[in-house]
């Protein structure tokens, strides 16, 4: 008899992200025992010592901040919601998973991977799958074509950052203004100095920190091989640990909570040139929650995005954000609320695909009752 058993596991691609997605009940429901069996089936530690691999060579995982990620979906614990979808973040350098935040790219292909794993049932022509992130408590919907009852991954549509084309699928995101904190601005402030910078620091789909690219001595539109500048991420990273005690958030080291972006003025005709932080480097493209909270920012006047960015101030609009392999376009809405216009909800175009569906081995001990 082996002494490694597999798990079974869909590997799939969401947005620009990609990583293995489970169902809940293959994994054990103690968080520790589950997170070893993350730390060994993406490669960062074997599961059972603390000896890290940040190659992950004896992993699924890519190596990197986007490739290094994971979903796990269950049949939804609330009434009238579909799944209930837990994101996991396997860190690369020490033995550590982080469930505080969410990612929408890798949420794009929960509602196909639901499908493959039979948790909901296609409809015709379309199918509409209402996903509660239990990292946030948010809702969140995914509505993919399923002509006949079939779904597919082969279509026309391009996300900049992914080669080719795919089968479009639509995010709406319903709930997510004070995703961690409760709150649009946490500290009350559209915009507060730290460290002699100013900063907004806002909560929408994700808690953030932004910054004015002129401010830290950068045009705002380098690549991300650029922004990877050790002295320029201290720099940031001393401003969020900051904001992060400010936001309720607690101590930020070792967490990826709060993230970090900077803003500056569009250069291709979008609203705004955004580049997202994970948070100790730059994205290659952009996240999906990061999206949504900077077009949200750009339509709050008095926020250091809205001073750079051409959106219209608290309207419903297609927004446009520039990032370092093309655009992402975020719709808004916005609906009459007591004081004005309330934030209602964001929609993302995404695609997904289909890597491998089969079974992932880890050490037989870390699954034994």
């Amino acid at each position: 008899m082996s002494d490694l058993k597999g798990i079974p596991a869909l590997f799939m691609r969401g947005g620009t992200s990609s990583g293995p997605y489970w169902n809940a009940k293959d994994l054990p429901s103690d968080p520790a025992r589950r997170d070893a069996i993350l730390l060994a089936a993406l490669g960062t530690t074997d599961g059972i010592t603390d000896e890290v691999d940040s190659a992950q060579l004896g992993g699924v995982g890519g190596a990197t901040p986007v490739t290094s990620k994971t979903a796990i979906l269950s049949p939804s614990q609330v009434e009238g919601v579909d799944i209930d979808y837990l994101f996991a973040q396997v860190d690369l350098e020490r033995p550590f998973v982080d469930t505080n935040p969410s990612c929408g790219n890798i949420l794009s292909a929960v509602g196909h991977a639901a499908l493959e794993m039979g948790l909901v049932e296609a409809s015709d022509p379309i199918t509409s799958i209402s996903i509660r992130n239990t990292n946030t408590n948010a809702l969140m919907e995914a509505v993919l074509e399923t002509p006949g009852g079939q779904w597919s991954y082969m279509g026309e549509t391009r996300i900049d950052g992914v080669a080719g084309s795919a089968a479009p699928v639509v995010m709406n995101f319903l709930d997510v203004v004070g995703s961690k904190t409760g709150k649009l601005f946490p500290t009350g402030h559209r915009s507060e100095e730290i460290n002699g910078l100013t900063v907004t620091l806002i909560d929408v789909a994700v808690p953030m920190i932004w910054f004015r690219a002129s401010e830290l001595g950068i045009k705002g539109d380098e690549s991300k091989e650029a922004l990877d500048d050790p002295e320029l991420l201290a720099r940031m990273e001393a401003a969020r640990l900051i904001a992060s005690e400010r936001m309720g958030l607690g101590d930020a080291r070792g967490k990826v909570v709060p993230k970090m972006g900077i803003a500056s003025a569009p250069k291709h005709g979008g609203q705004v040139t955004s580049r997202y932080f994970v948070p100790q480097s730059c994205h290659p493209t952009h996240a999906v929650t990061g999206s949504i909270n900077v077009a949200t920012a750009a339509t709050q006047p008095g926020t250091v995005v809205a001073e750079v960015s051409t959106a219209a101030e608290l309207s419903t609009q297609t927004f446009v954000l520039e990032h370092p392999k093309g655009q992402i376009a975020v719709e808004l809405a916005y609906r009459d609320g007591d004081n004005g216009p309330e934030f209602d909800k964001a929609g993302v175009m995404r695609t997904a695909k289909k890597i491998m569906a089969g079974e992932i081995f880890v050490p037989a001990v870390l699954l034994d009752d």
